[in-house]
């Protein structure tokens, strides 16, 4: 499925998709830095919701790690919270900002859990 703004685009992902891909995408999980110390996809960089969001805006670009203000913008990544509440917010955010190839991990977290893949602490 594709989730339209108003010129661009992210596509849903499934978790089982995602872990099986060959090539995978940086996978940018936007939940809080405890949820993520909690357990998260093998991997996975995170980058909380609020601080992705502010940090897209020009004179707060500084709030955003180096690595991530290095990102070209056809890097792909598949976007992670833990129901897949935030990350469509960071999914959309991203395309906005220009990236190219954005994946929302449908279900989050709780989903990738569920179907027992592996987790890393």
């Amino acid at each position: 499925m594709t989730t339209a703004s108003a010129n661009a685009s992210y596509r849903e992902i499934s978790p089982k998709k995602l872990a099986t891909m060959h090539k995978k995408p940086l996978v940018l999980d936007v939940r809080s830095g405890m949820e993520y110390k909690g357990g998260h996809v093998p991997g996975a960089v995170n980058l909380s919701l609020p601080r992705l969001m502010l940090g897209m805006m020009p004179l707060f670009r500084w709030m955003l790690p180096k690595w991530f203000r290095d990102l070209p913008k056809d890097q792909p990544i598949a976007v992670m919270c833990l129901t897949s509440h935030r990350s469509p917010i960071a999914a959309r955010q991203l395309v906005n900002s220009g990236f190219q190839k954005v994946w929302n991990v449908s279900g989050g977290m709780m989903k990738w859990q569920q179907l027992g893949l592996d987790v890393e602490k």
